[in-house]
């Protein structure tokens, strides 16, 4: 490899671009966006494989949740249907948590009587309110009566569930309601509770047949349920509903959207879905609306609906998007960066191996015709050597009497023995070009065979006026080297700066070092200098700038530092100089098989 610099500009004679097709990078292109789209599908796989994780791990945990609630209120379920003992003493602890959830029923069915009574004397009871919120709370009658026991305003008329045989008062007086009541009850297993008023002047009656009990025995139990549960970290809401979806009891507040109320429940009731769940977003809240069925003793009651923030797993849904984001993102720079890399490395290695072709080429034609030219060279030098003998007899034998002849004989036969000692000395330089490969090498000192070439061409630089200086800053510079050859190719070099010189001028000649393994010799001239044109052309046997000779002489200098294993440096410009970087190996390169 050559480096031809100009200051600090490095000139390198490189290849012509390869304009060839290019498919290896388009194919690594096409891997390249196929990976990419592996990737995305992946990461796109990925992100919807981790929120499928985080719903199903929120669902586990609503239906732990639920699972918990349903071992509960079942516990309070039997507490409250339990027969309780027939004495206080006889009561055990179980009769006694059956007593208290009684209680609790009865409590809070006597809290929505106090209520009826206060809407009572504000004047807001009639039948139709009656009728509405017996429904709404699954009472078999409802109604507030007056001081002498009468129905002033009821969810429904009982005067024809007391024409039954047997009913009627003897005395013929008119039957109370709270009596058709009593005989009602004993009739048909209906129990009610009355609340009466402290100064006797009403009472309001419930009344639950087997249906109601059981919803209010399990909305008790519910309660209690939800009591011990409470509201849970993340839980926005929990709802409980019985199969006619009513709401059995809640906690926590159920946002009024109808993202939420839009809401299937038949599968859930049917007992075909295990859990239903969808991610809703209300206000500035995100939530997943968890739905399950609600089970008393393997069967289907009803079904809990509950609210689990969802903030923290769009937290880390969002932070997986930004990760596969990034991940992607290096793996297409890193894919268009191999890419370019590819393309330039390619392209430079394809163009290296289409120049080395032209050159491997090229110096097989030149091969061939040095070998012919060598050979026609020598044959052509002994015609040369017998027209030179010729010559030299003529001038001596045949030189013309008459002055004038004699002094134009001499002068022709002289430009003939001129020209035939120039024929002679290019084809002796000829010759030496196509001998340069071959070399002996020895151990030697770069130092003295480069102070010997200074020692015999000083005379002739002090004529010139040109000063030559030596620095030798490497001792002892000893290489392996074609003593002879390495000299000869020395001579050329400092021949060539004493021409770039056409008047007064210094040429420095340096030994150095070259890192670890090389030395480097530099000649350094004050001449005409060259253009980049000139010097990225000066190693070419084909190019010359002299008007007599083949110029092979810096051609003939690098292929024998070639033939050493060293490399040559160019510095130059037009109008200041040249400088020729030598660089040699201290120890012997072998070839690697």
């Amino acid at each position: 490899m050559n480096l031809f610099r100009k200051k600090e500009v490095v000139v390198r004679r490189s290849a012509k671009q390869y304009n060839g097709s290019f498919l290896q990078p388009l194919a690594v292109g096409i891997v390249s966006a196929v990976f990419v789209a592996l990737i995305l599908i992946m990461g796109i796989l990925d992100i919807q494989r981790s929120e499928n994780n985080l719903v199903g791990f929120l669902e586990d945990q609503a239906l732990s949740t639920v699972g918990v609630l349903e071992r509960l209120v079942e516990e309070n379920l039997k507490s409250i249907v339990a027969s309780p003992g027939k004495t206080p003493e006889t009561k055990t602890a179980s009769q006694e948590e059956a007593d208290y959830s009684k209680k609790l029923v009865v409590e809070a069915i006597t809290a929505l009587g106090r209520n009826i009574d206060e809407e009572w004397k504000k004047n807001k009871i009639d039948n139709n309110a009656l009728h509405r919120f017996a429904k709404e709370h699954s009472f078999w009658y409802l109604a507030v009566l007056n001081r002498q026991g009468d129905a002033v305003f009821e969810s429904r008329p009982l005067k024809a569930e007391a024409l039954v045989e047997g009913m009627a008062l003897s005395s013929g007086r008119r039957t109370r309601t709270i009596e058709i009541l009593d005989k009602i009850r004993k009739k048909q297993d209906i129990g009610f509770v009355v609340l009466g008023r402290k100064d006797g002047s009403g009472a309001v009656v419930i009344t639950l047949d087997k249906e109601g009990l059981a919803y209010w025995s399990l909305k008790v139990a519910v309660d209690r349920g939800i009591s011990k549960i409470g509201e849970g970290q993340g839980m926005v809401y929990l709802q409980i509903y019985n199969d006619h979806e009513k709401l059995l009891s809640s906690v926590g507040t159920m946002p009024d959207d109808p993202a939420l109320t839009d809401f299937n429940h038949k599968g859930l009731l049917s007992g075909k879905i295990r859990i239903l769940s969808r991610k809703v977003e209300v206000a500035n809240s995100k939530i997943l609306d968890v739905a399950a069925p609600f089970m008393m003793d393997k069967k289907v009651v009803g079904f809990v609906r509950i609210g689990l923030d969802r903030g923290s797993m769009d937290s880390i849904l969002d932070e997986n998007r930004r990760n596969i984001f990034v991940f992607m993102s290096l793996v297409v720079v890193v894919a268009l960066v191999a890419m370019w890399l590819l393309y330039h490395d390619q392209n430079r290695h394809l163009a290296g191996i289409i120049e080395m072709e032209r050159r491997l080429e090229k110096a097989e034609r030149l091969s061939a015709l040095g070998q012919l030219a060598a050979g026609v060279a020598h044959e052509i030098r002994n015609p040369l050597n017998a027209i030179s003998l010729a010559t030299q007899r003529l001038k001596r034998d045949y030189n013309p009497s008459d002055e004038d002849k004699a002094r134009e004989f001499q002068n022709l036969s002289g430009v003939i023995r001129d020209e035939i000692r120039r024929l002679n000395g290019i084809i002796e330089e000829f010759l030496s070009f196509s001998k340069t490969r071959r070399l002996e090498l020895s151990q030697f000192s770069l130092t003295e065979v480069l102070q010997k070439i200074v020692n015999v061409i000083q005379e002739e630089a002090t004529t010139r006026n040109i000063k030559i200086e030596t620095r030798w800053r490497q001792m002892p510079a000893v290489i392996p080297m074609d003593i002879n050859k390495l000299q000869q190719a020395f001579l050329n070099f400092i021949k060539n700066a004493m021409e770039a010189i056409s008047d007064k001028g210094k040429i420095t000649i340096t030994v150095d070092k070259e890192g670890k393994n090389y030395l480097v010799v530099t000649i350094a001239d004050t001449g005409c200098g060259m253009t980049v044109e000139e010097i990225d052309r000066i190693f070419s046997p084909e190019y010359t700038t002299k008007e007599k000779g083949l110029g092979l002489g810096i051609p003939l200098a690098a292929e024998i530092i070639r033939g050493h294993g060293g490399d040559i440096r160019v510095i130059s410009r037009r109008g200041e100089g040249t400088t020729f970087e030598i660089i040699l190996p201290k120890e012997r390169l072998t070839e690697k098989s």
